[in-house]
């Protein structure tokens, strides 16, 4: 099957007069299911739709825009794989210089807010056709939210946009529908009782969130996200906002294991498309030998929003569907996950009932619900290594090291088989205070880790490293916990690169906290770090600039 069509030509190659969809992505086309667009394209096609794809168009001109003409049923807005502010700015809002998923890693292809600016563009030059924004810039914006960038509470973006329709997390399933109701002639207004869907409506139920006006006031902030938090995954919930009211409804059901597979097994080109030739990408080049083997998160870590996007369900594939994959990529395969690669097959023994109120399966402790799949994870690794096609296979997406400590041979197993000289894992903090605020587990569980994992290491000839990930400035940290995590990596001989440093992306609760000053559960007043206190924490923890030499001249202690 040849790519999907990105032009005319391509078009009438097609023997196609009119798209029924075009889907326009921030990101360079990529034919392959780690980039969304892409991959909401193939599954669309299946469905018996025509789709197009305009990548990465010049948003100051109309031209890139009328490549495929008008479709037929909708146009579908995504800013890409990235949030365009984040792709766009460090946590310190300073410009990036390169995007990892531009050809040449070259910044400026797609505009800040690229939803917003894509969909008024679309707006004016097709109207009366239906447009629906979705992907993780308008999926994490779907309600009223903070705006790091311009320090703000803003309208969920489908009051901002104009757009007609919002779908929210991982949207196989709702687009389908979405598309199904066009074909059949129901007006796009009238499309409101879909799952993970966010649209207008002309009355308000309950219960009703504070809109983005009253919520400028912290406390009522506070209080309309946890009023998201404990009802948007089994209620309908409303919110009003620039004149208007918006519905949210419930996420969308996972898919099954079979669907899963079905999504793998679509003709994908797995490359990029031919006009980039000569140009590399570098998000290309880092998945190109990777295979994901399930998505959807429940480690509920505060600064994160996988599970409010992707989901907590973990939504695996087969080990056949996994090995069909690695078979066609052959050599190294340099990474087989998902957002915890040790989710992998995991889930809850109740199927996470409506009554449950955990935002998180394993903090503050592993639930007795919840069961692992690492025996089968380990199952999946070596049928893979034993492959004739396959020299290598590694894990490089991370794991939880909560819960690998639940089995020493999959610790050993990972260790001395599956890790290629580096294994990430992401203790984030030492200070107890600081990781309490996170909703991660206390450092002396990564210690313990680190005791098991060197340990079977010793039995071996093998020499591997831990690549701890850090971030320093989440809200609650002060100068205090900075030096106590200086003094635990120094304790431990651990010798840091580099560290992330917290940017407040939308609709995650340490972004509440950021906003607030207020601890999420307690409501109690916490320290936010400014800039300048930030570059003072990396400048102890970075070893670059972190020896008992410069520590003095420094005048730290």
């Amino acid at each position: 099957m040849p790519f999907l069509p990105i032009n005319l030509a391509e078009l009438k190659a097609r023997n196609i007069s009119q798209l029924d969809v075009i889907l326009i992505t921030g990101d360079a086309y990529i034919d392959h299911p780690a980039f969304g667009v892409p991959l909401l394209g193939r599954v669309l096609e299946a469905a018996g739709f025509s789709v197009g794809i305009i990548a990465q168009p010049d948003w100051h001109k109309d031209e890139d825009f009328l490549a495929l003409g008008r479709p037929r049923l909708f146009f579908g807005i995504s800013s890409g794989n990235m949030d365009s502010m984040v792709n766009h700015y460090t946590a310190q809002r300073k410009r990036r210089n390169n995007d990892a998923y531009s050809p040449s890693g070259e910044i400026g292809k797609r505009p800040d807010r690229a939803v917003m600016i894509y969909t008024n563009i679309v707006r004016k030059l097709f109207k009366g056709v239906p447009v629906i924004i979705g992907g993780i810039e308008a999926s994490l914006r779907r309600i009223a939210h903070y705006d790091f960038w311009q320090d703000k509470i803003r309208n969920s973006i489908l009051i901002d946009s104009k757009a007609d329709l919002l779908i929210y997390g991982m949207a196989e399933k709702p687009i389908i529908q979405v598309a199904q109701a066009l074909a059949e002639g129901q007006d796009i207004k009238e499309i409101c009782d879909l799952l993970a869907t966010v649209c207008f409506v002309k009355e308000a139920g309950a219960p009703l969130l504070p809109d983005a006006e009253s919520s400028k006031d912290k406390n009522t902030f506070r209080t309309m996200n946890i009023s998201f938090y404990q009802n948007y995954q089994t209620q309908i919930i409303y919110q009003k906002g620039g004149g208007r009211i918006i519905r949210h409804n419930p996420p969308a059901e996972a898919l099954s294991e079979k669907e899963m597979d079905e999504i793998y097994r679509l003709p994908f080109m797995r490359a990029p498309h031919p006009i980039y030739a000569g140009k590399p990408i570098p998000a290309w080049a880092q998945i190109q030998q990777s295979i994901t083997s399930h998505r959807g998160c429940y480690g509920g870590c505060n600064f994160c929003a996988i599970a409010v996007h992707q989901g907590r369900k973990i939504q695996s594939r087969s080990m056949n569907s996994i090995l069909h994959e690695a078979k066609q990529l052959k050599g190294v395969i340099s990474d087989v996950g998902g957002p915890s690669a040790n989710m992998y097959q995991s889930g809850c023994k109740l199927d996470y009932p409506d009554s449950c109120r955990r935002r998180s399966c394993i903090y503050p402790n592993i639930c007795p619900n919840l069961y692992l799949g690492l025996d089968v994870q380990i199952r999946l690794l070596d049928a893979i290594a034993a492959l004739p096609e396959i020299k290598h296979v590694f894990v490089a997406s991370g794991i939880r090291h909560d819960l690998a400590l639940m089995d020493r041979k999959y610790i050993s197993t990972i260790a001395q088989s599956y890790t290629s000289g580096r294994l990430k894992i992401a203790p984030e903090h030492s200070s107890a205070d600081v990781l309490a605020l996170m909703g991660k587990p206390d450092i002396k569980i990564f210690e313990a880790f680190l005791e098991v994992f060197f340990a079977e290491l010793s039995k071996t000839k093998i020499k591997r490293q831990i690549i701890p990930y850090l971030i320093i400035g989440h809200p609650g940290t002060t100068e205090k916990d900075a030096y106590q995590l200086r003094d635990w990596l120094w304790a431990h001989k651990i010798k840091v690169e580099q560290v992330q440093e917290f940017t407040p992306t939308p609709m995650t609760i340490s972004t509440c906290m950021y906003y607030t000053g207020l601890d999420f559960d307690t409501g109690k007043p916490i320290h936010i770090p400014s800039p300048s206190e930030i570059r003072k924490q990396k400048e102890l923890i970075v070893k670059k600039t972190t020896s008992y030499k410069n520590i003095k001249k420094r005048g730290y202690p």
